[in-house]
């Protein structure tokens, strides 16, 4: 009888464990579904968004045109590669979306510089690039360092290395490009100020 009981009381609790996970697993899998869905939906808004503003871009004209399809495109990417982020909530992820906007941002920031010419349309380009590439190496020192392995702090700080170099080259272009619009020996004191200032002597 006792053995019977006993036994009766292990197969409920059994149930109830296998009941509990099976729960658990469905909470898992409808959590999933739901990320997945937002993000659908996320992208579908994208889409309609994008879609919305270039139609508005076409009563434009010119550069205006030109500037206004590339904010458009920006945002639909910057808004996807978010969706993303938030589903697959990955470092890697995250950076991906800081990248996107970082695209996007240079894209349209190199198209206003088309309104400009000569010297200082060579200057905004490289201010530009300058941007770009320091927002594209804040992104990837922040997923080194979102990672958690063991040898996170060194590959950080090699993460830092790398960026601060990418930076620094990145204004000297900029510092250099604007000594072009010097001449004689005003350019090569502006030129030797740059190579100093950023240890390219």
């Amino acid at each position: 009888m006792k053995t019977s009981k006993l036994l009766v009381a292990m197969m409920a609790a059994t149930g109830l464990a296998l009941a509990g996970a099976g729960h658990a697993a469905t909470s898992s899998t409808q959590a999933s579904a739901s990320s997945k869905d937002a993000r659908n939906a996320a992208y579908k808004n994208a889409e309609a968004q994008y879609k919305s503003e270039k139609d508005a871009c076409k009563s434009m004209t010119g550069n205006a045109k030109d500037i206004c399809i590339e904010q458009a495109k920006g945002k639909e990417k910057v808004a996807k590669a978010e969706a993303d982020a938030a589903w697959k909530n990955t470092p890697k992820a995250r950076e991906h979306a800081r990248v996107a906007k970082a695209d996007a941002d240079y894209k349209v920031a190199k198209e206003k510089c088309d309104d400009m010419s000569g010297n200082q349309k060579d200057v905004c380009v490289k201010e530009a690039k300058a941007a770009h590439t320091k927002a594209k190496a804040d992104a990837k020192v922040d997923r080194v360092a979102a990672d958690t392995t063991a040898k996170s702090s060194e590959k950080t700080a090699e993460a830092r290395k790398d960026a601060a170099v990418d930076k620094r080259d990145a204004d000297y272009k900029v510092a250099i490009e604007k000594c072009d619009s010097l001449s004689g020996a005003a350019k090569d004191t502006c030129v030797k100020n740059a190579k100093t200032r950023y240890g390219k002597t």
